[in-house]
């Protein structure tokens, strides 16, 4: 049997994922906002504070607990390590706190109140614990020799200080179980990812680039300022049923077939496609990376071409057909002849999941500590949990992207069990109410806690319909987009720079898909698009507004082709408004509202608006304020805010 004394109830303690099944995420230096019901019978007043330390700490930190409404408490902390975090919630009702509330109230009324002063300094002597001169002195003035000096006293600014400072705490209800939070380093929460084809990587026409080429470009990746460098599989590609250029089900001579495709004689997953050199090669383009300040993400697609080694030496890890072949992977009506799925149910599935694990830690060995992962929905969640886990027991900094473009539930899923990083529907959210309610489902609704989006306005896959036969101006809206609402952005580089724009018709995929192909560009290539690529990166990364996602905050503008949204840190010591023009062919105006509760801005207006971009600066004195964006000028405003400090 409980403690009958125990009359506070505390529930729904956010934040917290399944009821604490999942532990919530955050990264180093964010703040933990907890929000939680408690109440108890009757009128009396509860006290209630946070309790929160790492998990591997002896001693508990503690964050008073605030009363908003109807019974909802609010506080927070921040976290400074990584590593798993615990909070938990203490509640009682504060008997001393309760008898002040009716003295106040019954002395405004002038009514007697001798024995409320007496009881008062029992409360005063029981918190005083014989060590407390300060209260035991405050008790003895409480006596009715000096009954309206006493009263004055207790209805001082000191003596609410005190009644605050010392809580009577008596049969407090404490949480059955610590809320675990997960923190993960800043990389986690903020990184610009490039992504190209190492294979189309060579300043000569023809000729198969190798990783000797790809340390070559690692300045032009710098200098556009991106720091995660991924690669498609540069694992050898299986010859047989090889695909041809455009996905064509018989390569043709010479033809190098997909890089999904993975394993052949020349060695499967912790191999490396002869063409592009060697180990050493590998290694040594990493190292280079890292000078830069630039990690090098692998890509992992857990599938076998019909001529890995695996397929040989174990064919129990596939499906296996009545008519003894074995099932290549389908998609109908997509088939894909040239790989073979894993069969997560065979009977040896423990051989198999330990072989998996060890392709992650080789490549690790080698300095990788960055995975994209392809298509994890079509492998078992609870394989994911398990692998993560293995794996962060090794090095809690690994990353990995969940490349799952799938149903809801199933995304949500894979981040509950330990992705670091999500891909998300962004890619195909283009209208401004379908950005604003996308966005702030993500940053609002539960998924908060456990959902860590990664926005990309293009993949070597996706070649969306919006920017289909479109002219660079789309490309920078969505560019824009992708890079500021989200603090995790990544864009298939060489095609998005260089506006490649034909698709297969009604399909949203590239015509001469570089999936299929050796492509050649013209490295040495600049334009507009990489400009502003190399520019924006350069802002995003001496703004910190520009580091979270969770801080986005959209503002009312009357114009559905303009979309508007403020990024400020908690202090704003930082703050950014960005404007985007939707419409890529034609001028949008309108009038957008400045958030004022937000910015601490009374009615007298004075903000100073320098854009990043176009080095041009503006002052605002309304809290309605004209706005006119030129897509061929340039096709949104990012504003850097100064509020005059007569109005903070």
């Amino acid at each position: 049997m409980s403690n009958g004394k125990r009359r506070v109830i505390i529930e729904n303690v956010q934040p917290s994922v399944d009821g604490g099944l999942y532990p919530a995420k955050r990264t180093v230096g964010e703040r933990v906002n907890v929000s939680v019901t408690i109440f108890g019978d009757g009128h009396d007043h509860i006290r209630a504070e946070i309790l929160y330390k790492k998990k591997s700490a002896t001693n508990w930190n503690v964050v008073e607990l605030t009363p908003t409404f109807n019974d909802e408490w609010a506080g927070s902390f921040k976290v400074e390590e990584t590593g798993i975090h615990q909070f938990t919630i203490k509640a009682w009702i504060d008997h001393f706190d309760t008898w002040y509330d009716g003295f106040k109230k019954k002395a405004e009324a002038k009514v007697d109140v001798t024995v409320e002063l007496q009881e008062g300094a029992i409360f005063l002597n029981r918190l005083a614990s014989k060590s407390n001169k300060e209260l035991i002195n405050l008790a003895k003035r409480l006596d009715g020799k000096h009954y309206a000096e006493a009263i004055d006293i207790v209805l001082s600014e000191a003596f609410a200080k005190i009644v605050h400072q010392y809580p009577l705490r008596e049969n407090e209800t404490l949480l059955e179980k610590e809320v675990e939070i997960i923190v993960e380093h800043k990389k986690a929460n903020f990184s610009a990812w490039y992504e190209f084809f190492p294979r189309s990587s060579s300043r000569e026409a023809g000729k198969h680039g190798t990783f000797q080429d790809c340390i070559k470009l690692l300045p032009r990746v710098s200098a556009m300022g991106f720091d995660v460098l991924y690669f498609p599989p540069i694992h050898p590609i299986g010859k047989i049923n090889r695909k041809g250029k455009n996905n064509n089900v018989r390569a043709q001579k010479g033809e190098h077939g997909s890089p999904w495709a993975i394993g052949s004689d020349e060695g499967g997953h912790k191999a490396i496609l002869p063409a592009l050199g060697t180990l050493d090669d590998f290694k040594k383009l990493v190292q280079e990376a890292k000078k830069l300040n630039i990690d090098v993400a692998m890509d992992i697609a857990f599938q076998c071409s019909p001529d890995h080694p695996y397929v040989k030496e174990h064919p129990e890890w596939f499906k296996q057909r009545p008519d003894g072949s074995i099932q290549y992977a389908e998609n109908p009506p997509k088939k894909y002849q040239d790989i073979y799925p894993f069969n997560f149910e065979n009977d040896n599935w423990k051989a198999l999941w330990e072989e998996l694990k060890s392709v992650f830690i080789y490549w690790m060995e080698q300095g990788v500590t960055i995975f994209r992962i392809d298509n994890p929905h079509t492998k078992p969640i609870p394989f994911w949990k398990w692998v993560i886990e293995e794996v962060q027991q090794v090095n809690p900094e690994v990353i990995f992207l969940s490349e799952a473009f799938t149903r809801p539930k199933i995304m949500a899923s894979l981040a509950k069990v330990g992705f670091t990083q999500g891909y998300t529907y962004f890619t195909w959210r283009v209208s401004k109410q379908e950005l604003t309610d996308y966005v702030n489902d993500l940053v609002y609704g539960p998924s908060r806690n456990y959902f860590r989006p990664n926005f990309w306005p293009n993949t070597p896959d996706i070649l969306p319909y919006h920017l289909q036969h479109q002219g660079e101006n789309s490309f920078i809206l969505r560019y824009v987009l992708a890079a500021t609402l989200s603090s995790n952005y990544g864009v298939y580089g060489p095609s998005y720079e260089f506006n490649e724009n034909t698709p297969i018709a009604g399909k949203e995929e590239y015509y001469d898909s570089e999936k299929y192909e050796v492509r050649h560009y013209d490295w040495k290539r600049t334009n507009r698009m990489i400009d502003i690529m190399s520019l924006l990166n350069k802002i995003r990364k001496e703004n910190e507004a520009l580091h979270s996602t969770w801080n986005t905050q959209f503002c009312a503008i009357e114009n559905n082709q303009i979309i508007a949204y403020l990024k400020a840190t908690e202090d704003l010591s930082n703050i950014i408004l960005v404007v985007v023009n939707l419409d890529p062919n034609g001028s949008q105006s309108g009038f957008v509202q400045l958030p004022k509760s937000t910015l601490k801005i009374g009615d007298k207006i004075n903000v100073k608006l320098h854009d990043l971009i176009t080095n041009e600066s503006y002052t605002w004195t309304q809290e309605w304020n004209f706005v006119d964006l030129n897509p061929h000028k340039m096709p949104f405003h990012l504003f850097k805010l100064e509020i005059h400090e007569s109005n903070m």
